[in-house]
């Protein structure tokens, strides 16, 4: 599958308005999908979507198939049935602007229980139903998070009883039957959250709407996968923890690298099984997305290898990945599904022919196009077809962030080479550079047309206290939608052209 001449707006479903301190799948998520229709958009891209850990991060997840129960609209259940007008209105929040998790984590699960006690005889049928078809992750991640939540939501690896850490058949039996209420609880919340999501991806679709979504290519050490299937990473066969982690060498984005922490895959394993594992997990993403965003898909070709050890990213190593053989298994089972590579970073002769195999559009980035050479291959006259253009991710500053900071000679170069005036707007003179690219897809993020600064970044790699940022009721409008869809048509990239 291609993606044809057209674009879309990101924006993470966290920084969805909402009465409840974050973004929920509910009236807002609609509102939105009607703004993208009368801003002549056609796809609108989230960062993934799963149950977040330690850090709030979503590339952080306990599971790579559940999703976040946060996401779960509140009002959705009220309607339902399942929690009381009441119940909403002790609901406080402080700042509509951003995100309090540490508020959801202490209010949010007493409210989703009692949802659970008014719903799961309501819809027993669907929900034994999802059950059975998703009895590959299901019932290890609600036997992960009922154990989890025993243990005082330590991590599997500081759990007090190691015949469950390392799953012993008796200890699975023990604790599946004394914690089967809070077992069938995650269940549940899993079946709610699929039922939401897959509503609201059906009315995106019947109105022309796309969803991108983010696949991470790590998962959290964590997490159920780890915890229910070891073989799967390069872990200490006695300790169960990481021999080296995942992480990235210093760049543009950080001097120290990054050090994410996560646990590496043992390739030669999961090539022994024909990459299994991946190809169902990427079965679930592409229940929920239309386009599938690889993360960190140089990972694929090499990965940088960090003593566990380590405080810092920059002690790392080279260590050849799957290449070739991985990507080609990916590409031909999933021929219908969209994919794009996230190729930032350090990419190599290797990763750049990796690329081309698997035929997926790579990403550039505006924001990192501004060597006054013309030769950064994310300036839009080195654009290809192939490609999707974004003025920003979720890593960088939105534009005018970026602006207000820029050294003297980008900005001069920046002016020059957009044509930058006040009267149009710094920012739209970044957004028409991206929408008359030749890259088959212009992606900006909401704040890039809100002309939003450094306040509204969603995360700034290497630091804490990140994936906070919201919008506001009444930030987006019909006269912004009417605009956007303005300039959406002048560069031949909406609905209709």
């Amino acid at each position: 599958m291609s993606i044809t001449r057209s674009a879309g707006i990101l924006l993470p479903i966290s920084s969805l308005p909402s009465n409840y301190g974050i973004g929920t799948l509910g009236k807002e998520a609609y509102r939105f999908v009607d703004f993208l229709v009368k801003a002549n958009q056609s796809y609108w891209q989230v960062l993934p979507v799963g149950h977040t850990s330690y850090g709030d991060s979503p590339y952080q997840s306990f599971s790579s198939f559940a999703g976040n129960p946060y996401f779960i609209d509140l009002d959705l259940l009220e309607e339902d049935g399942l929690i009381g007008r009441k119940d909403l209105k002790k609901i406080k929040v402080m700042d509509p602007s951003y995100v309090d998790y540490g508020d959801l984590y202490v209010n949010r699960y007493p409210l989703l229980y009692k949802a659970y006690l008014n719903g799961s005889d309501k819809y027993r049928k669907e929900f034994d139903q999802f059950v059975r078809e998703n009895e590959n992750w299901l019932p290890d991640y609600g036997l992960f998070m009922a154990v989890k939540k025993y243990f005082g939501m330590k991590s599997w690896l500081e759990w007090e009883d190691e015949d469950i850490r390392v799953r012993k058949k008796e200890a699975l039996e023990h604790y599946a039957a004394m914690l089967k209420e809070d077992i069938r609880f995650y269940e549940f919340l899993q079946f709610l959250f699929y039922r939401q999501f897959m509503d609201l991806k059906e009315y995106a679709n019947r109105n022309g709407i796309r969803i991108i979504g983010d696949l991470p290519i790590y998962i959290a050490m964590d997490s159920c996968e780890v915890w229910a299937d070891s073989r799967q990473f390069q872990l200490n066969e006695k300790t169960k923890q990481p021999k080296e982690v995942a992480g990235v060498p210093p760049d543009y984005f950080s001097k120290n690298g990054q050090l994410w922490g996560n646990p590496l895959y043992d390739w030669k394993y999961m090539k022994t099984t024909g990459y299994k594992w991946w190809l169902e997990r990427v079965e679930g993403a592409s229940k929920y997305f239309d386009v599938i965003r690889i993360d960190h898909f140089r990972g694929f070709e090499d990965y940088w290898a960090v003593p566990y050890s380590e405080k810092t990213a920059k002690n790392g190593r080279w260590v050849k990945g799957p290449s070739v053989d991985f990507i080609t298994v990916l590409r031909d089972w999933f021929s219908n599904v969209q994919f794009i590579a996230e190729d930032l970073g350090i990419i190599s002769e290797e990763v750049v022919k990796l690329l081309q195999v698997s035929g997926f559009p790579g990403m550039r980035v505006l924001e990192f196009g501004m060597a006054d050479d013309g030769s950064s291959f994310h300036a839009p006259h080195n654009h290809t077809e192939n490609c999707v253009c974004y003025i920003s991710t979720h890593d960088n500053v939105p534009i005018m962030g970026w602006l207000n900071k820029a050294k003297k000679k980008d900005l001069k170069y920046a002016k020059l080479y957009y044509g930058l005036n006040e009267e149009e707007g710094y920012n739209y003179g970044f957004i028409r550079g991206g929408m008359s690219s030749v890259a088959s897809l212009f992606v900006a993020q909401i704040q890039d047309y809100l002309g939003l600064g450094e306040e509204s970044t969603m995360n700034v790699p290497g630091t804490l206290n990140n994936w906070r940022w919201r919008l506001r009721k009444g930030q987006i409008n019909g006269r912004l939608a009417k605009r956007i869809a303005g300039i959406t048509h002048a560069y031949k990239r909406g609905r209709t052209a």
